[in-house]
């Protein structure tokens, strides 16, 4: 069991490494290009993510309903809910891609942005909008791979798309002379590409097994089925992120700053647990679906014994090296001094946030999205006030972001974890078979 653990959450671990690595080199090489283009690029990049970051339920809602058929012993249902995902996925990325064309200007000024910086944003938003498709098709067949238990595919996919981006990027940018509309481009490009390739692995194994490759309205409407309780769910997490960093907001400028610097390391940390709960995900779809429930249970105990060791390894590293590694985001000793409090807080949080990330991946694997989506919710409406006290009376200094942490890491991570443990502790979310 740990060897499959293991085979399924490294490879899943590098895929997820990989895609933040677009941003990463867009940022370097538009930030030459002047204060301008970098600012617009911050902008349109964010409305890319959260968009990319709400369908996200392309992947997971496919891995659970692959995996599961998959241990029921049906690989061609399995792959067929994995192109009917597909179709899910280009369809709603044309949509997503032609309306946020037309509403681009709209969208950056919502934002707050004028003047260069908007024509900016929008230009590099235009040009990227051709690679939506890809993304949503590379999150869709990425979730059909892990439910095969293939999770190496699209680490290789996602690497060599990776490169392909950082290349692309300094040939339109510099050789071409596009400035940021380049940008733009290249990363399309490169989503395209990672499509393709993800869509090929997947439509070569759905022909060696008899699934149809024309679209299917009924599994189509499955998977819409499926991926609604998620997007619920996802949607309020964004929420919480949002309510967070308005928070930090209020705080003032050093405050700021520094959970700028403590959202990035605890982003990396997701990265690990993540891992884990993917192949949680992959694992648990595939015992249920051999209707195994004692396997189930297993998993359940040994993947969370996994979340909470990795939780607490990363939160010794996190806390004890804060003081040295704060001061290469800033030289600025109000911004040293509160992110170092902060991450101090998130740092003992982390093995209680590593289960759970692993119980959510268990809970998603198991199909049970409806619950997810109301647990999501109360955990908002839990977060929010503690979220509220933060804004009305916390003192706008180190203090004020460490007791900003103890809402988001410690009230809204234990209010997620009381609601998934108390699913766990249950049976009603192994329901078995395919």
């Amino acid at each position: 069991m740990d060897r499959q653990i293991v085979r399924l959450a490294v490879p899943a671990l590098g895929a997820l490494v990989a895609e933040p690595l677009f941003v990463l080199v867009d940022s370097a090489i538009v930030g030459r290009l002047g204060t301008e283009p970098l600012a617009g690029l911050a902008l349109a990049s964010t409305v890319l993510v959260t968009m990319v970051g709400l369908c996200i339920f392309l992947a997971y809602a496919t891995t659970a309903a692959v995996a599961r058929r998959l241990g029921a012993g049906d690989t061609r249902a399995a792959l067929q809910t994995g192109v009917d995902g597909l179709w899910l996925a280009v369809g709603l990325g044309v949509v997503l891609a032609a309306a946020t064309w037309v509403a681009a200007p709209w969208v950056v000024g919502a934002l707050g942005a004028g003047g260069g910086v908007a024509e900016q944003a929008v230009t590099y938003l235009r040009w990227s909008l051709p690679g939506l498709p890809g993304m949503l098709l590379v999150l869709a067949a990425t979730g059909a791979l892990r439910g095969l238990l293939d999770t190496r595919t699209p680490l290789v996919v996602a690497a060599a798309g990776a490169v392909a981006n950082a290349v692309l990027n300094v040939v339109l940018v510099y050789g071409a002379g596009m400035g940021i509309a380049g940008s733009g481009l290249g990363t399309a490009v490169a989503q395209i590409g990672m499509a393709v390739a993800l869509v090929v692995v997947v439509v070569r194994g759905a022909r060696r097994h008899g699934a149809q490759l024309r679209p299917a309205a009924g599994g189509i409407l499955a998977n819409v089925r499926a991926g609604a309780p998620l997007l619920v769910r996802t949607a309020t997490l964004r929420v919480a992120i949002l309510v967070t960093v308005w928070v930090a907001t209020g705080l003032g400028g050093a405050s700021l700053a520094a959970h700028q610097v403590v959202m990035s390391v605890w982003g990396l940390t997701a990265f690990a647990l993540d891992a884990l709960a993917i192949a949680a995900q992959a694992l648990v779809g595939h015992s249920l679906g051999a209707s195994d429930v004692a396997r189930t249970r297993a998993l359940l105990r040994r993947t969370l014994q996994w979340g909470v060791a990795a939780g607490a390894v990363m939160g010794v590293l996190v806390g004890a090296l804060a003081p040295a590694y704060v001061r290469l985001f800033s030289t600025d000793p109000d911004v040293q001094r509160a992110a170092t409090a902060a991450l101090v807080v998130a740092a003992v949080t982390l093995p209680m946030a590593g289960w759970v990330f692993v119980l959510d991946g268990v809970l998603i694997g198991a199909g049970d999205g409806r619950y997810l989506a109301w647990a999501g919710v109360l955990t908002l409406v839990a977060y929010v006030p503690a979220a509220l006290a933060v804004h009305a009376w916390a003192p706008a200094d180190a203090t004020g972001l460490a007791w900003l942490w103890i809402a988001f890491a410690g009230v809204f991570m234990a209010a997620r974890a009381v609601t998934t443990g108390w699913r766990a502790r249950g049976t009603a979310w192994m329901v078995t078979g395919a």
